[in-house]
């Protein structure tokens, strides 16, 4: 529906014409509103990437997952892509096609972010789909390559259980510490004080020439390639480098081979810093300066056939923290001055681009935020515009609901 009263600072300009921004329904954009917005942001558009501002909010999850649904039925997407390995992506990619098991089920090894009760109802959607659709499925693939998982923990374990029973021991208190990455990241264990300490890629080193002698000719090779993926996978997190250029050029391509390769029309999931369609300062690293992003090389490569759009708040409870009110010179602060629970502005549009461009802050909910450092915690973009052809802006929020 549409709100004919103007906006307390004075109303967005919209594509209609009308001078009310467009509204939500009890925190969510309305079925025509969404059903516009899909439309508007589908057209000429071969890859739509999704961000968001925090991947801890119910609302903010809502919206893209609506978003989602509509450019698959109305507008012939049929790809997925999520910030996941290419082996988790696979395993998902399996059940909503053959449909075994359950979508928690399927949920087990990916990214925690992922593991959420609202994660699994699009997957079960995905899953009806394409049960109807057998010849016009949905595929998910992860842009990042196949990474270890804790299985791979479990075989290395095994072996030196059946092989060197007297080193198991040794072994096992490097492994075990650094497994629980899997569950929650490295950084996110030292922003939160849970850290035992010692860096994860020094302790997967370690257990790696430890295993190197024990290995005998039949299984050398298999478990040798499980150890060098567990050093490479904390060698290469957050808190082993940060993320690197190297890292975006790999996830960028895969999405882009992917689509050359398929021809599919492609929804790509991330946070805002990946999605933004030019280079982002991030506040993990500001002293680094803009970097590029994902969707920076997407926008390069497809131009405005790449489409990015970014989902944030205002406030609200995620669970992990109660986000305060945003500062003034953030982006968020100034969408929020429009007193309604959801409205978006479509920054391609002459008017609005005028108004909204310029240099920009944009509140980001990581898993290592601090609401005492709120003012801090944003991502910066050069131009406004140019990093986001749409900003949806939701009031409040609430928490994901976490599987078990």
């Amino acid at each position: 529906m549409t709100n004919n009263t103007a906006a307390p600072h004075g109303s967005f300009p919209s594509h209609t014409g009308s001078s009310a921004p467009q509204q939500a329904d009890i925190g969510l954009l309305s079925d025509a509103t969404l059903d516009e917005l899909a439309e508007k942001i589908a057209a000429a558009t071969t890859i739509v990437g999704i961000g968001e501002s925090t991947r801890f909010s119910r609302e903010t999850f809502g919206v893209r997952d609506q978003l989602f649904r509509r450019l698959v039925q109305r507008h012939g997407f049929r790809a997925l892509a999520i910030q996941d390995s290419a082996g988790v992506a696979a395993d998902l990619d399996r059940y909503v096609h053959a449909g075994e098991g359950d979508a928690a089920s399927a949920l087990d090894g990916a990214w925690r972010p992922w593991r959420t009760v609202e994660m699994a109802a699009t997957l079960e959607w995905i899953r009806a789909f394409n049960r109807e659709h057998p010849n016009d499925p949905i595929r998910i693939f992860g842009v990042k390559p196949v990474q270890a998982q804790p299985e791979d923990y479990d075989a290395v374990l095994d072996h030196v259980r059946g092989s060197a029973p007297e080193r198991l021991a040794e072994v096992a208190s490097h492994l075990a510490p650094i497994r629980t990455a899997h569950h929650t990241d490295e950084h996110v264990q030292r922003a939160r004080g849970i850290h035992p300490g010692r860096p994860f890629a020094d302790h997967a080193r370690e257990a790696l020439a430890l295993i190197r002698p024990l290995l005998d000719a039949d299984h050398a090779d298999g478990i040798l390639a499980r150890m060098r993926m567990i050093v490479d996978f904390h060698e290469r997190s957050v808190a082993g480098r940060g993320l690197s250029t190297d890292d975006v050029a790999v996830w960028a391509g895969a999405i882009g081979d992917y689509q050359r390769r398929t021809g599919l029309r492609i929804v790509y999931w991330d946070g805002i810093g990946h999605t933004s369609a030019t280079a982002v300062t991030s506040p993990l690293a500001p002293e680094r300066g803009p970097q590029p992003s994902e969707g920076s090389l997407l926008r390069k490569w497809y131009g405005a056939q790449y489409v990015s759009v970014a989902i944030g708040f205002h406030h609200g409870d995620l669970g992990v923290a109660v986000v305060p009110e945003p500062a003034g010179d953030l982006i968020d602060a100034r969408l929020g001055e429009t007193d309604l629970p959801a409205h978006w502005l479509d920054l391609r549009r002459d008017a609005v681009r005028r108004r909204w461009d310029g240099p920009a802050k944009a509140r980001v909910i990581s898993g290592v935020y601090d609401p005492s450092r709120d003012a801090d915690e944003h991502l910066a973009v050069a131009s406004l515009a140019d990093a986001f052809d749409v900003l949806i802006h939701i009031r409040r929020v609430t928490p994901v609901r976490w599987l078990p």
